[in-house]
């Protein structure tokens, strides 16, 4: 593929590093090219060139998914978005920042500081992830429960479609309804409907004060996960509330190393214990904590409570160590589902026994405030076997029957496309392919993602 101006690359590295995302796996085969797009413009070009020769585009941010969703295989163009890196506007009047693609949720977050400002989607990624990745899977993170997923803080987007046409949609103010919410649908579409090139999104001032953070060693998960529950069936809303398996904890303390978790609450969790860390921000944040708290020791919690920040920040880091930690050991599969909140216990139980059965590692986290659980299946070899798929099987099957859904935030890439319909429903999956179609008629954009191969 040649165009005027478009930044191409050919070479073996750019291609093989392309094939893959953070989930662990690689597409079948190298893409033919990566164009590194450094404006829209180049993005209307090079849609537009490959809108006409029938050439798949596989659009690309961060490269930090976790579920296949923008990994470029043999025959695929990769269109690299990682140029489109600034930040247009903040406007701290109305409450807004708008960002091209490109833009990092932690530089967002980094220039809105100084301002009293902040951008509250929070993956776990946030370092390194782009703002056109995190809205193009709607992504989650830690701070779910109470200031929502990504698409609560976007208000407007600009979108390449498959013919170069750029489409703008939403509005600068926080309230609007008129006409269908195009917004909405494009985020959390994967790259499956349009490219997402910038963002008008909603920015909120800081909380006051520091926030209070609570920690919490239980002696099995099962009553973490009940606790969990019991705070947010009381009507609590801490900003965090993180679940870590015993396994996942033993795993992340071995490899953060026993300084790391020196004077905190967590240097004492017990072999075998399962670990919770809330966090409760703004005001009455204190009295909030003490409800945590409660909550916490009534489901036979040993509990500690702590108003100093820098502790609190260790304790998230090590939640936050979780993947590295697993990463660092060998090969994972990392999973994402969702449940009922009051589920929880019943999901936990679920996972425990699918791994007993199978003779799998699960290891598994949760941002319990909204039912969103990480079952990491620790995997033999570089790639996930029949057995590994076999066992994922029963846990999604085991989700949905409780009410709940296969991804409550990675999206479904490549990597759950063949569960889809099991949610959805063959009706809504129809009407789904339909909108694709309307969309991207000639099927070129990411063809791989969310649909079976020829239900797209």
């Amino acid at each position: 593929m040649t165009g005027a101006g478009l930044d191409v690359a050919t070479d073996a590295r750019s291609l093989e590093a392309a094939r893959a995302d953070k989930s662990g796996q690689r597409a079948t085969g190298r893409p033919m090219a990566l164009v590194r797009a450094h404006s829209v413009a180049d993005v209307q070009q090079c849609l537009r060139i490959a809108h006409a020769r029938g050439l798949p585009v596989v659009p690309r941010g961060a490269g930090t998914g976790l579920a296949g969703g923008a990994m470029g295989g043999a025959g695929r163009l990769v269109l690299d978005l990682a140029g489109l890196d600034r930040i247009l506007e903040i406007d701290a009047a109305d409450g807004i920042a708008v960002v091209e693609a490109g833009v990092l949720n932690g530089d967002l977050n980094d220039a809105l500081a100084p301002l009293g400002l902040w951008y509250a989607p929070d993956p776990a990624s946030r370092a390194i992830c782009s703002i056109g990745g995190n809205i193009a899977t709607n992504a989650g993170g830690l701070l779910c429960a109470k200031y929502g997923v990504t698409r609560e803080a976007v208000l407007g987007l600009s979108i390449v479609l498959a013919d170069g046409t750029l489409l703008r949609t939403g509005r600068r103010t926080v309230k609007g309804v008129a006409g269908y919410d195009l917004t909405a649908l494009f985020t959390g579409s994967e790259g499956t409907l349009g490219v997402i090139v910038e963002a008008t999104v909603r920015v909120r001032p800081l909380p006051p004060g520091a926030p209070v953070t609570v920690a919490a060693a239980f002696p099995d998960v099962e009553a973490a996960a009940s606790a969990c529950s019991a705070v947010t069936a009381a009507r609590l809303a801490p900003s965090i509330l993180e679940l870590m398996g015993a396994d996942a904890f033993s795993r992340v303390a071995d490899f953060l190393g026993p300084d790391a978790l020196a004077g905190t609450p967590a240097a004492d969790v017990a072999p075998g214990e399962s670990f919770v860390v809330a966090q409760c921000d703004g005001r009455g944040a204190a009295e909030e904590a003490a409800g945590v708290l409660a909550a916490f020791a009534s489901h036979g919690g040993r509990v500690e409570l702590t108003e100093d920040a820098a502790t609190g920040e260790r304790l998230l880091a090590i939640r936050r160590a979780f993947h590295g930690a697993l990463e660092a050991r060998g090969s994972v599969l990392i999973e994402d589902v969702s449940v009922p909140r009051s589920a929880l216990p019943a999901m936990f139980r679920a996972i425990e026994a699918i791994s007993a059965r199978t003779g799998i590692p699960i290891p598994t986290i949760a941002h319990a405030g909204d039912g969103n659980l990480h079952p990491n299946f620790v995997v033999e070899g570089d790639e996930p076997d029949d057995a590994v798929w076999s066992a994922a099987d029963e846990l999604f099957r085991a989700a949905l029957a409780l009410g709940g859904t296969l991804t409550g935030e990675h999206g479904v890439g490549v990597l759950k496309r063949r569960w889809l319909a099991d949610e959805l429903g063959p009706e809504q999956v129809e009407w789904q392919r339909r909108i694709k179609s309307l969309f991207d008629p000639s099927g070129i954009l990411n063809p791989d993602v969310m649909f079976e191969p020829g239900m797209s």
